[in-house]
């Protein structure tokens, strides 16, 4: 019976890069993914690398990490990632005052340029330039999130060892329940040194089931996928004055309604925004709802109606095209930081998941965290520990 250094429970992009660089440091890793073809965050992502968004030492130093990974990410992984730079446009709408947003902004480590309405619609001719009091530009990382996951996987299966064992596996289990030594799962049982929970959204509630407490919540994020089309989208989208944020502020402040069921911590907003991916498929969202149970009941074509509304006002010929509602869960923390590390009072039991701003931070988290469990110290991973809300719950 193998034991294995590390299993990652969760194949999404945190979980897929927390094993290959696992691997990496010499680690024998189980991976597993319950269903490799679901609706997950990493699947219908934007794909966005916000690495100008830095505002603090801390996120700022990830952030440059992060600027310095991608690039050659492709060929040290031997599998696509699409990574490229795009234009992104944050668009102000017409009710706003640009100068206030643009010292919103000053702050950040690469501050957005501010555009007039002309100058915008010359970044990106499908903006209406009646939806619009002008936009904020900055380069903008972008990747295929769900592609760059299968390069992770593919990358960590090939790592061998010494004597050209694999170090990497990847199985198809959905596991049902923490063990002595490890987890039980549909496929049989498995035993680990460490496992590591990279769950995403459903993240509480695995553990919760487990008698374990986190201060980790999740947002229903809603969008509409678009089929490859020739209509062409120069830049990414974004509001200006995104309410996501808010809402994640608003819908952690109490962690126990988080245990009722049925409950709406926050009322759900809708942030209007697009993206297309180099395949011409497009993505448009999100509404986002605190919804305290993963499964909760939404109307969708009242969703999807809204989006469209909203979108049209942005980027009509967008918001007509056709295209099918998706839904996901997206995993925050309170603080806006990632809960990485071990969780407090359970022997090799950790944690890495509640990323807000997951593709700006998770490839040089992954890294550090891989590091430090090989041995090296890391200070760094002490601000995004579990130890800073081991109180709640």
């Amino acid at each position: 019976m193998q034991t294995y250094d590390w299993i990652v429970i969760g194949a999404g992009i945190t979980g897929a890069s927390l094993s290959y660089e696992l691997t990496q440091q010499g680690f024998s890793v189980l991976l597993l993914e319950a269903d490799p073809n679901s609706q997950s965050a990493t699947r219908l992502s934007y794909g966005g690398i916000a690495y100008w968004s830095g505002t603090t030492d801390l996120t700022r130093q990830l952030c440059a990490e992060s600027k310095a990974i991608y690039p050659t990410l492709s060929a040290e992984l031997d599998g696509e990632t699409e990574f490229r730079e795009i234009d992104l446009l944050l668009t102000i709408a017409p009710e706003s005052d640009p100068a206030k947003l643009v010292a919103a902004y000053a702050n950040f480590a690469t501050p957005p340029q501010f555009l007039t309405v002309e100058a915008a619609c010359g970044l990106e001719p499908l903006l209406d330039p009646a939806g619009i009091a002008g936009a904020l530009t900055v380069k903008h990382g972008h990747i295929d999130a769900g592609k760059t996951a299968q390069a992770y996987i593919g990358a960590m299966q090939r790592t061998r060892s010494a004597v050209l064992a694999p170090r990497g596996t990847y199985k198809i289990a959905t596991v049902t329940n923490l063990i002595e030594g490890g987890v039980n799962t549909t496929e049989g049982e498995f035993f680990g040194e460490n496992v590591v929970f990279c769950l995403g959204g459903v993240t509480r509630q695995f553990l919760k089931k487990a008698g374990i407490a986190i201060a980790q919540y999740f947002t229903h994020a809603e969008i509409i996928e678009i089929p490859a089309t020739d209509l062409r989208l120069s830049t990414l989208v974004m509001p200006a004055e995104a309410e996501r944020f808010q809402l994640e502020a608003n819908a952690s402040r109490d962690d126990v309604i988080w245990d009722q069921p049925g409950a709406e911590p926050a009322p759900a907003i809708l942030d209007a925004g697009a993206v297309q991916f180099l395949d011409g498929r497009l993505l448009i969202g999100q509404v986002s709802r605190t919804l305290t149970e993963p499964n909760a009941a939404i109307d969708a074509t009242q969703s999807e109606a809204d989006l469209r509304k909203k979108i049209s006002r942005v980027l009509p010929k967008v918001g007509a095209l056709a295209g099918n509602w998706q839904h996901c869960l997206v995993a925050f923390s309170g603080d806006r930081l990632p809960l990485v590390g071990k969780i407090p009072g359970r022997e090799n039991l950790h944690v890495f998941s509640g990323f807000g701003n997951p593709l700006a931070i998770v490839p040089p988290l992954a890294r550090r965290f891989a590091r430090q469990a090989k041995g090296e110290p890391d200070s760094l991973l002490n601000q995004v520990s579990l130890d800073r809300f081991s109180s709640v719950g």
